[in-house]
């Protein structure tokens, strides 16, 4: 990944609409939200801070909390189970990577936690989960509970209604990567390359 990439990617953050509008639009674009293309484009200044406190629980009822993932760094996404675009895309990369990653594997842990409380219980995020063939931490909590955290992160989630009454979710689409410190190091996305991705887990296995 270039300088510039990186410093675009460090820029901004990611939006993806929950449901595809057509078939031409492609996963990084598909939001009224996502900004757009090119390294010179007008977009938000990144916090100055994305992280902090958050207590949760996995889908086998442990609590997760900050503090509790300090010594490892981490790899957190936001997503929900009934995302048909975004969210298996970039899980299916996270899988892809770990296997990439060989030894150095199990030195980073990689979580999802679900920004739709009121739908995904423990259980459907086990379930997600597991077509993906790899270790994953799987987190969810009150809404009050998923409120802070993303706040903490600084991800934007927007309920949208659909016709028949039900409901998908627009939502940040970047993976967050935090050192062993449970500093915030950079965001990854999953629609850059596999090996641009490569590196920015192996720089951040050298903090």
């Amino acid at each position: 990944m270039s300088a510039a990439s990186r410093r675009g990617l460090r820029r901004g953050l990611w939006l993806c609409a929950g449901l595809v509008a057509a078939a031409a639009l492609s996963i990084g674009a598909c939001s009224r939200h996502a900004p757009p293309a090119g390294d010179n484009a007008a977009v938000p200044e990144k916090p100055s801070v994305i992280g902090g406190p958050f207590r949760l629980v996995d889908t086998a009822g442990r609590t997760v909390t900050d503090q509790s993932l300090k010594g490892r760094p981490y790899a957190i996404f936001f997503g929900f189970t009934r995302c048909p675009d975004a969210c298996p895309t970039t899980m299916s990369r996270l899988a892809l990577l770990r296997q990439r990653l060989g030894p150095d594997a199990d030195r980073i842990a990689i979580l999802f936690v679900s920004v739709d409380p009121e739908h995904d219980k423990p259980a459907d995020i086990a379930s997600f989960l597991s077509m993906f063939d790899t270790p994953v931490t799987g987190l969810t909590g009150s809404p009050a509970a998923i409120r802070q955290i993303q706040q903490a992160f600084r991800v934007v989630v927007e309920h949208v209604p659909l016709p028949n009454g039900d409901y998908t979710i627009d939502h940040s689409t970047a993976v967050y990567l935090m050192d062993r410190h449970g500093r915030f190091f950079e965001p990854m996305s999953a629609t850059d390359s596999v090996e641009a991705n490569l590196g920015q887990l192996h720089a951040l296995l050298r903090i």
